[in-house]
């Protein structure tokens, strides 16, 4: 019975996290297919290069609710689940937004969602995932190296503050899905070439 249920949350949270409100709004509004905008990436960091703030705003917020969505759910209704079984289920959003499966595989790339699911797992580390951006967003004004910075809060505080080694080891696997997903952000950071983050006045 537990098998069941694991395997029906995880087919639930994979469809909510696959949802891909980028592509969904984008048309809505009139912007055509993001895939053919910008990086072609299908996320609110793309949606920004349609020139609607607002919109990459509402696209960034249900991203994050993707994420934040599983553990929700769980804690309503399957409260006896453990740490462990609780992160590995609700990671399946984090999966589906960047595997979708209504698009070939080829979705975003993780990290608003990502945030949604520490916001789950627990807020101080979401907190301090927001801060690491916010600090090195200031000083190098690249939005990835932030996000790439950032997501290496969650394995640092399963090492020095609240060391589980099972956890460890899937932020550890979560953090190189998201770097991988990352790859042509960090070619074009080595090569000074990474698009800067544009204030605009």
């Amino acid at each position: 019975m537990t098998l069941i249920i694991n395997l029906s949350l995880i087919i639930i949270f994979y469809i909510i996290g696959s949802l891909p409100f980028a592509l969904i709004f984008t048309k809505l509004f009139g912007f055509g297919d993001i895939r053919n905008i910008g990086s072609g990436n299908v996320g609110a960091t793309n949606v920004l290069r349609t020139g609607n703030k607002y919109l990459a705003f509402v696209v960034l917020c249900l991203d994050i609710f993707k994420g934040f969505l599983p553990f929700l759910i769980l804690q309503i209704y399957f409260q006896d689940f453990s740490l462990l079984n609780k992160i590995l289920v609700c990671h399946f959003a984090i999966l589906g937004h960047i595997f979708p499966m209504w698009l070939k595989f080829k979705g975003g790339k993780g990290v608003a969602t990502y945030i949604g699911f520490l916001i789950g797992l627990n807020p101080y580390i979401a907190l301090s995932f927001l801060l690491v951006w916010l600090a090195t967003a200031f000083v190098s004004k690249y939005s990835s190296l932030s996000s790439l910075t950032g997501i290496l809060v969650a394995p640092a505080y399963f090492i020095f503050i609240n060391y589980n080694f099972y956890t460890l080891i899937f932020f550890v696997y979560l953090t190189l899905i998201i770097y991988l997903k990352h790859t042509e952000n960090i070619k074009r950071l080595i090569n000074k070439t990474e698009s800067k983050i544009k204030l605009s006045k």
